[in-house]
C-alpha cells in the first residue's frame, strides 16, 4: 500500500510538471499579449508592466522562475486585476466549482440509477424506449447548447426557475437556481449512468439466483431492488470515479453559461485576458484534483474487488 502511494505521488508530481511546462510555453508561444488592448500603450508604460511581470526577461528565465513560484506556492500575480495574487482570486471560487460538481455528480446518480432500473424492468416496452432516447440525448447534446435550451424552455417561456445565478442563502427560491446548472452539467452522466444500469440488471436478472428467489415466490420489485441491484450496480460503481473528476473539474463552460461565480468564469475570463497565471493556476488546480480522484479511485477499487491489488 504504501510503495502504491509513493509510485502513484511521484507519478502526479511528473504528471503535474509536465503539465505546467505544456502549458507555460503553449501560452507564450499564442498570439497577442496580456496588455495587448485597442489603446495603445506608451512604450515606457509597456515597459514597465512588462518588467513588473518577468515579461521583459528571456523565455527560458521566465520559465524557470515560474515553476520555482510552482515549488513555493506563489502562482504571481494576475495581469487582469492589478495587485491581485492568483490564489487570492482562484481559491475563493474553487469551493463554488466544487459544490457544483457534487451536485452534478449526485444528480447523475440519483436520476441515472433509477431511469435504468427502470428500462431493465420495463425492457423492449415503451418506458425502455423513453429511457433509452433520453440518454441518447444527454449524449448527443453539448452542455453548451443544452444549458441555453433549458433557460429558454424552463426559465424564459414556463418561468418555472431562475435564469441564472447562484443561491446567496437557503431559502427555496435560491435553492431554485442549482438545478439548471447541475442537469446542464450531469445530463451526459445520467445518460451513461441508466445505460450501465441497465445493461448490468440485465445481465445480473438472468442469473440462476435470481430465478431461485423467483421461484420462491419473492415479488419482482424486491428481486429487483433487493437482489439483482446490489450486483448489477456494479458497472456504474467502475465508472463513478471517472465521473466524479469529470464533472467537479468539467464545469467550465456551465459556470459561464449561468453566470456562477466559480474557478471555471474565472478561467474564461482568463482565457479572452491572455492573463496567463490565473490560465496556469486554474488548470494546475483541476489536473491535481484529477489527479487526486483517481488516485482514491484506484485505492476504492481494491475495496470493492479484492482481485484487485494495489502495486
Amino acid at each position: 500500500m504504501i510503495l502504491f502511494f509513493l509510485k502513484r505521488i511521484a507519478g502526479g508530481l511528473l504528471a503535474l510538471f509536465s503539465i505546467a511546462t505544456l502549458s507555460f510555453f503553449m501560452i507564450r508561444f499564442s498570439p497577442g499579449s496580456p496588455f495587448t488592448s485597442e489603446r495603445r500603450m506608451p512604450p515606457e508604460v509597456l515597459r514597465n508592466l512588462e518588467r513588473a511581470y518577468n515579461l521583459d526577461k528571456p523565455l527560458p528565465v521566465q520559465y524557470v522562475l515560474r515553476m520555482k513560484g510552482y515549488l513555493t506556492g506563489d502562482f504571481g500575480l494576475s495581469t487582469k486585476y492589478p495587485g491581485k495574487r492568483v490564489d487570492e482570486i482562484l481559491l475563493p471560487s474553487f469551493g463554488t466549482s466544487i459544490q457544483l460538481g457534487v451536485l452534478g455528480f449526485a444528480f447523475s446518480l440519483l436520476v441515472g440509477i433509477p431511469l435504468g432500473i427502470l428500462a431493465a424492468a420495463r425492457q423492449n416496452k415503451f418506458s425502455d424506449h423513453a429511457a433509452s432516447s433520453i440518454a441518447l440525448t444527454g449524449i448527443c447534446v453539448p452542455n453548451f447548447l443544452l444549458g441555453p435550451l433549458l433557460v429558454m424552455i424552463f426559465a424564459l417561456y414556463q418561468k418555472w426557475l431562475p435564469v441564472a445565478g447562484w443561491p446567496e442563502n437557503f431559502s427555496p427560491d435560491e435553492l431554485l437556481k442549482l438545478i439548471l446548472p447541475a442537469l446542464t452539467l450531469s445530463a451526459v452522466h445520467i445518460a451513461y449512468v441508466s445505460r450501465l444500469t441497465r445493461a448490468g440488471m440485465l445481465d445480473v436478472i438472468h442469473k440462476d439466483y435470481i430465478r431461485t428467489a423467483r421461484a420462491k415466490g419473492v415479488d419482482e420489485r424486491t428481486v429487483f431492488l433487493k437482489h439483482a441491484l446490489k450486483n448489477g450496480i456494479t458497472p456504474v460503481l467502475s465508472y463513478a470515479g471517472p465521473m466524479a473528476a469529470y464533472v467537479i473539474t468539467g464545469s467550465v463552460v456551465v459556470e459561464k453559461v449561468f453566470n456562477i461565480p466559480g474557478m471555471g468564469q474565472h478561467f474564461i475570463d482568463a482565457v479572452f485576458a491572455r492573463d496567463d497565471a490565473i490560465l496556469m493556476g486554474a488548470v494546475l488546480i483541476y489536473s491535481s484534483l484529477v489527479i487526486l480522484l483517481n488516485m482514491m479511485v484506484d485505492v476504492g477499487y481494491s475495496f470493492l474487488d479484492p482481485r484487485v491489488r494495489l502495486t
